[in-house]
């Protein structure tokens, strides 16, 4: 667990490095690192099937996000950056023009007010299956994880939406876009050696069948 963390951090740490003040070079809204639909398939067989516990702990300032990652940027910032198209940013690193593309729901904004950072597996799943045991740095590692399909680019009423649910009870409303959901929902899962329950499974295997 803790030497995958630190792969995830020495990862950011390589993104946050890659990082442009003053401008983004035009980006696809696809995090890295999603696996095809077998691989996501055999390690969703692979992770541990348990009840979520430990819900009533939860507070969501567990997991420090967002955080500065180089100069003024912090990581909704860097995100913002990453999966936009014709980003700018001002001497402050706020988006000041620039599109970006909501995989969830096929919308397309040119406001990055009307955009939220959703973790693709919210905090509070993810403290309920298991990142109620790790330290506060390894919280604020997964939080602001840019190495892997964590963090995503999304319509901000519909990240509400989804709030801290799982596919068992919420889904994107784009269902071209499910099976790219659950491959990255379970490497999240995998990455970080997190719990699923059975609900939340069978949905995913589902999800991986429309791929």
């Amino acid at each position: 667990m803790a030497s995958r963390l630190l792969k995830a951090a020495a990862v950011a740490v390589a993104a946050i490095v890659a990082c442009v003040l003053f401008a983004a070079a035009p980006a696809g809204a696809t995090p890295p690192n999603i696996p095809s639909a077998s691989t996501a398939l055999t390690r969703l067989n692979s992770l541990t099937v348990a009840a979520e516990s430990h819900a009533s702990t939860y507070d969501r300032d567990l997991f420090p996000h967002w955080i500065t990652v180089s100069g003024a940027c912090n990581t909704r910032e860097q995100v913002l950056k990453r999966d936009g198209i014709g980003v700018v940013v001002n001497s402050s690193c706020a988006a000041t023009s620039g599109s970006w593309y909501s995989p969830y729901d096929g919308a397309t904004w040119t406001a990055a007010a009307d955009v939220d950072i959703d973790h693709m597996v919210p905090l509070a799943e993810a403290w309920a299956s298991g990142a109620w045991a790790w330290t506060t740095t390894q919280r604020q590692t997964y939080a602001n994880d840019l190495g892997g399909p964590e963090l995503w680019a999304v319509t901000d009423n519909v990240n509400q939406s989804k709030g801290d649910k799982d596919p068992a009870e919420w889904q994107p409303s784009l269902s071209s876009f499910r099976c790219t959901y659950a491959r990255a929902w379970v490497q999240v899962k995998y990455y970080y050696n997190l719990t699923v329950d059975s609900t939340e499974k069978s949905a995913l295997n589902t999800m991986l069948g429309t791929c």
